[in-house]
């Protein structure tokens, strides 16, 4: 296998994890193992979301590994720490930010866009919370930052203000887009599972900084996604016309078939 991800650097297309044992023999060789799992994922695909920051910080050694085993272009899109964003909920929270920072520090230049995954009880009363966070992190390093309360979406009176305001600090935005699952089967205990989990929210593609992320929430057969990614497919093309260079993720209740999907719709952005 190459040992370049291949896909365009303008986009970055990848997955919600890298060690998803079942795709051993699928979409990863036979023989790999375990240890083999972000070395081989990284092969196939430039960039990965990783939620495992979320629940807990991993160890240096295991942030040096990551970095070893992956090529030059790609992209970590790590989440920040549930302490900081659902428990301090941004507040008081400068030690444990210095914390991550320093820890995440190994990851050097496959340090992508790092994501503030907010719950949906943080309002819009919470923004000039929100502002001080931003305000406070350094510019070195990019930012994105993800909301669930509905009033910051189409429709909503406070979607602009947030937008202007991430547009001011450079910070991107993330963008959830879950109409593929919710129109979906809810048959299985991970499609239920992804239904509640994804909310279904008003979806308008505005890029408020240089690297905007989608998250796709897809369906678990892989045949009844594409309809749902075609509104992105011009997005896309567009923002990189433009200048930008945006991230793709593709989720799916199982995620068998997501890494498939990820390059399909890749090839699709970049061929059409």
């Amino acid at each position: 296998m190459s040992s370049e991800p291949t896909a365009d650097a303008r986009l970055r297309v990848g997955c919600a994890m890298w060690a998803h044992r079942p795709w051993i023999g699928t979409f990863l060789p036979g023989d790999t193992s375990p240890a083999q799992l972000l070395r081989a994922y990284a092969q196939r695909l430039p960039t990965v979301e990783g939620n495992t920051t979320f629940y807990a910080l991993p160890k240096p050694e295991s942030v040096r590994r990551w970095a070893e085993q992956v090529p030059k272009g790609f992209r970590f899109v790590l989440k920040m720490p549930r302490t900081i964003t659902h428990e301090l909920r941004l507040r008081s929270a400068d030690r444990e930010v210095q914390e991550f920072i320093a820890r995440m520090e190994p990851l050097g230049e496959h340090l992508g866009p790092t994501f503030v995954q907010l719950p949906a009880s943080f309002t819009p009363t919470d923004l000039p919370v929100l502002r001080g966070f931003l305000e406070r992190l350094p510019r070195s390093m990019q930012w994105a930052v993800e909301v669930r309360h509905r009033d910051f979406f189409a429709g909503g009176r406070h979607e602009q203000p947030l937008d202007e305001m991430l547009g001011e600090l450079g910070v991107n935005r993330v963008i959830l887009d879950a109409r593929c699952v919710h129109a979906g089967p809810a048959d299985t205990e991970q499609e239920r599972d992804e239904i509640r989990s994804k909310p279904l929210l008003p979806v308008r593609p505005f890029a408020t900084a240089n690297q905007p992320v989608i998250r796709f929430i897809g369906q678990t057969s892989g045949e009844a996604n594409p309809p749902y990614w075609q509104v992105w497919l011009p997005v896309l093309r567009r923002w990189i016309e433009s200048g930008l260079e945006p991230y793709f993720f593709v989720h799916t209740p199982d995620n068998l078939v997501s890494p498939h999907l990820a390059l399909r719709i890749a090839g699709e952005v970049l061929d059409g």
